[in-house]
Parts: structure tokens; sequence; C-alpha cells
């Protein structure tokens, strides 16, 4: 038969014990004497019990160890627990990693999981990575399952390429929702943006009869609410008609998250807080700087997550400090760029996240919402 290894620790020293020798015992019969051999020798067991695993289960030696809570789900914090579901990249600051670390410093403990790992975004002249399929992403899933891990407060998607993908995020939705019914779903439909359509032609029809039904919140930019809703947004009473559309279909809070109307950038916001009452809409007009970000639309749908929990009866506030923090940020980008000897007007830059984590988590209200009605 052939040999087992008895114990892979070095045993504490002693006369009787070398200090840096292992104990294997031959199993050629119930008697056979232990014997030392060195590390070298030890590792070559323990490799041919990793090569024969299919066959003999290893079990670990001593004594069971009671595996301790998950400190973010038996002590949740006062804001919540986000899954993240968005692109990510290396270098630079879109999806994920434009999503996850403001979410934490106001508070969250967020878990992501990366549709896509790039080595930079897609506006470089090359970029190299791996896409996630659909599978994977319920192994993931099922992992978490497996080990009590699936309760969340929040759901947040971004970046989503294929209908498969996408399918099985209303799977996610759906399992998530059984663990906790009061979970929100944050989605930020990205479909593409001034005119350009950025994933497959197919997409555009699962998010508007599948996903937009479970949302709890929506985040599109004025190219996906008039690809969503099949209304072309030319006015502000436009983009109400449109936010009211999307409410008939779901959720109960639309936050255009950018929209150029007769010459000014708006945000144009809508909670429908009860089916009796009509919405609450505003707008906030957005100062205009002479630049294109990367990174803005996904930094904005995890703000307006992130503040809207603190205000969830006050979207407007929310949608005031997720402005004017990002506004901050995009300020500083530009002059930073300018101070490195750039012209920021004549390229897509990256934003300077973590330079703007006061603003972020402690923002200056400099951007004020004007109610409709009012």
């Amino acid at each position: 038969m052939t040999a087992a290894v008895a114990a892979l620790r070095p045993p504490t020293t002693s006369a009787a014990s070398p200090s840096r020798a292992l104990l294997v015992r031959a199993s050629s019969g119930p008697a056979a004497p232990c014997r030392a051999c060195s590390p070298r020798e030890a590792f070559g067991w323990w490799s041919l019990l990793l090569r024969r695993r299919g066959r003999r289960r290893v079990v670990a030696a001593g004594p069971k160890m009671a595996r301790p809570p998950i400190l973010s789900v038996a002590l949740p914090s006062d804001t919540g627990r986000v899954l993240s579901i968005q692109s990510h990249t290396v270098q630079g600051y879109v999806g994920n990693k434009s999503a996850v670390f403001p979410l934490q410093l106001l508070g969250f403990d967020v878990d992501p999981i990366n549709s896509v790992q790039f080595s930079n975004h897609t506006g470089y002249p090359t970029f190299r990575g791996q896409v996630l399929n659909g599978q994977q992403l319920w192994d993931l899933v099922e992992g978490l399952e497996e080990n009590e891990l699936l309760h969340y407060t929040h759901l947040l998607t971004g970046y989503i390429g294929s209908v498969s993908f996408l399918d099985t995020v209303l799977k996610v939705v759906d399992k998530l929702r059984s663990v906790n019914p009061d979970l929100v779903y944050v989605c930020d439909p990205v479909l593409g943006d001034e005119g350009k359509l950025y994933v497959p032609q197919e997409l555009i029809s699962v998010y508007q009869q599948k996903v937009v039904p479970v949302a709890s919140m929506l985040t599109p930019n004025q190219f996906e609410v008039e690809l969503l809703t099949g209304l072309r947004i030319t006015s502000e009473q436009d983009g109400l008609r449109a936010c009211n559309t999307l409410h008939s279909a779901g959720p109960r809070k639309v936050v255009i998250t950018s929209a150029l109307i007769e010459g000014k950038l708006l945000l144009i916001g809508s909670h429908k807080k009860s089916e009796e009452q009509p919405p609450e809409q505003f707008k906030i007009e957005i100062p205009k700087i002479p630049a294109y970000f990367t990174g803005t639309g996904d930094l904005t749908t995890a703000l307006l997550l992130g503040w809207s929990n603190k205000y969830p009866d006050s979207l407007e506030i929310a949608a005031e400090l997720a402005v004017s923090s990002l506004q901050a940020l995009l300020k500083r980008t530009v002059e930073d760029y300018k101070r490195a000897g750039f012209d920021p007007s004549t390229s897509s830059l990256e934003i300077r996240l973590i330079q703007s984590q006061d603003d972020i988590r402690n923002p200056t209200v400099t951007c004020k919402a004007v109610k409709y009605g009012s």
C-alpha cells in the first residue's frame, strides 16, 4: 500500500522529536513505526496525495474549528451591504472601480462581481482582458449561497454586454429577494450615449420587458431613457413623461442622470411614493465642464444609491448631494490635468476619485434641486 502522511507540520522540539523533521507513518501494517523525514520528503508525499484527490479524500488533521460569523451580516452597518455587478479595469476608474470606493466611503459593505476585467477602459488604443459569462456569474452566487452569504440590502448593476449574462442577473435578483424581500435593486441600464449603442440591440427589449419591472431605482441617461421608453426627449416635459412611463412599468425612483435640453445640461428626477399620488419630480441644472470623462455615470449611480439610502423619502436631496460631489470631483480632475500640462478638452479624462474622497464623504451642496409644480 502507499504511504500516508500522518503529520505535515513540524512537531514541537524535544529530544525524541527533531525540530526540522516531519513524521510519516508507513501504512504497511498496523504496527508500522513512525520515522522522521525531511520537509522536502514530506512535501513529496503531500504532492502525491494532491494528485490522487480524485480517488482519495484528504482530511485535515486537528480539531474542527467553529466558523466565525460574517460580521457584515451578523452586525450590519447602518447603511447596508451591496452586491455590485459591473465592469472592472485594472487601471482607471470605471464600473466597479468607480462605484465601490465611494459606497465604502459612505459606509456600505460592498462585494463586487466584475462582469468584465480589462487592463484599461476601451477608449484606449488597445485593451486586454476577460469577460465573465452567465454560468460563471451563477457559480459565484451559488458559492455565496452555500456559505449563507447572500443577505444583501442592495443590488447595483451597470454595464452588461450580453443577453445571457443579463438573464442570469435577473436570476440573481430573484435569488437575493428570496433571502431579503426588501432588497433595493439600483439599475444603471448601460446601453449607450449620445446616439451611440454600446451593447447588442437585443439587450434593449430585455431591459424593457424584464429588468425595468424589477428595478427599485433606474438611472438612465437621455439616450438610454429614449431607448427604454420609445419617447424622444427634447423638452423637460418629455423627460417627465418618460419618467412616468418607467414608473408605470415598475421602479419607484427614476433619475435621468444627464439630458441636454435647450442648451442646458439637466438631471431630471422622479419619485413615485405611492400608487394613489402623482410622483414628486424635480430638476437640477448641471454646470457644463468643457471636457469628457470616463466613469462618471457609474459614479453618479453609486452616489445616488448611497445618498438615497440616507434620505429614502427625499430623492431630490440625494440627487443634490450626488451631483455636488461629482462636480467637485470633475473640477479637481480638470485642474490636475492642467497642472500636469495637458489640455483637458482634447481627450477623455480619468477621474480623480481617490483625491476627491472628502468631497464624496462630505459634499458641499452647490447644485440645488428645483421641484416641478411648486
